[in-house]
């Protein structure tokens, strides 16, 4: 053989070389995979929508590519729900229905026509507490996109806006909506608990299964935190001087909503008055409820029931809730403080709650 030819090894060394080499080749794929391979940890999406705030936490190996994407899909998930059905926005879908006329069909986007659909059911169900024509009142109170007056309307007033709600003036047949008399519809208590439910899903249609998904203090949550710790939320106390915790909850997949009058209202003549509109009335709830915290399997559901929930007040709430099955949290004010009342679906929840310095009620 000349000696620019190669040896080819033979015998039982060439196998043991062979065997080596080829171990060592595998050992490097595997730490080059290793490298690649992105690890589980908490992925964080937050930005401004509907006035308020998003912020969602997702846990799961991602590379830059897939968190860019889902970054810009919960984005557009929450813009288009804003472009649908703001009240802020004079070109949204909502909008264009409020100025619409009388007895003309507006066709509506399928997922305006969802959130009617369950609007509606819920005012059924609550005899009238949670109504989304209740926007006149609520503007003339000064709670509305035109800002504050803080004063208190008079009697005229108060009639002429509160002929213009009415739940039943409204007539959904499919995706097509029509307004028997002018009524003014206003989805805020029902349009952000639709938008966390929106991006949730588009979560779940990424094969994403271990999230928190949070939009104007809607929840909804699903799985659990690596090593399966439960996604905990904190029951804020009512108290608009400072923000405390009356309770911390653990989750599974459920949505959580909360309703309460502690932060938006004002004072004229010293008499409080809450941004909660009974839309029976017309005027602020004056009934004792501090805040209403509902679970449900859907956070568009539990948005709406926490703001009936809170108009209805503690009894006809809780009586409600039974009779539904619904998991409701009251926290109402007495004359020594504040104390809780729950629905007994709400009961399993409190399995292992930590209570921060509150006085249980029956």
């Amino acid at each position: 053989m000349s000696d620019g030819q190669r040896r080819t090894p033979t015998g039982p060394h060439a196998a043991l070389s062979l065997i080596v080499t080829l171990v060592a080749a595998l050992a490097l794929v595997s730490l080059a995979g290793c490298e690649r391979a992105p690890q589980v940890e908490a992925h964080r999406f937050e930005g401004p929508i509907f006035g308020t705030g998003y912020n969602v936490t997702v846990y799961a190996a991602l590379d830059e590519a897939t968190i860019e994407s889902l970054d810009a899909g919960i984005r557009s998930q929450l813009e288009q729900v804003d472009a649908l059905m703001s009240t802020y926005r004079e070109d949204s879908e909502l909008s264009r229905f409020n100025r619409y006329p009388v007895g003309v069909p507006f066709f509506l986007s399928p997922a305006t026509a969802e959130v009617i659909r369950e609007a509606l059911r819920i005012a059924r169900l609550s005899d009238g507490a949670f109504d989304v024509t209740v926007g006149p009142a609520v503007n003339l109170w000064g709670f509305g996109p035109k800002g504050r007056p803080e004063r208190v309307p008079n009697s005229a007033e108060l009639a002429k806006a509160l002929a213009r709600v009415d739940i039943d003036a409204l007539v959904l047949e499919g995706d097509t909506l029509t307004k028997r008399k002018p009524v003014y519809v206003d989805l805020s208590g029902i349009a952000k608990g639709y938008g966390t439910d929106r991006v949730a899903d588009y979560l779940e249609s990424r094969g994403l299964e271990d999230y928190l998904v949070e939009v104007g203090g809607e929840i909804r949550t699903h799985g659990a935190k690596p090593g399966g710790k439960p996604w905990r939320i904190a029951v804020e106390k009512p108290i608009s001087s400072e923000r405390s915790v009356q309770r911390v909850i653990d989750l599974g997949n459920v949505a959580v909503a909360t309703s309460g009058d502690y932060r938006n209202y004002f004072v004229s003549d010293g008499v409080r008055y809450s941004h909660t509109i009974d839309p029976r009335t017309g005027r602020p709830i004056t009934n004792r409820v501090a805040s209403v915290t509902v679970i449900d399997e859907r956070c568009a559901t539990a948005d709406a029931l926490a703001t009936a929930f809170t108009v209805m007040g503690e009894r006809a709430g809780l009586e409600m809730a039974k009779r539904e099955n619904i998991a409701v949290y009251f926290v109402v004010r007495t004359d020594d403080g504040f104390e809780t009342r729950m629905s007994p679906a709400f009961a399993p929840y409190m399995e292992g709650a930590e209570t921060v310095g509150e006085e249980e009620g029956s």
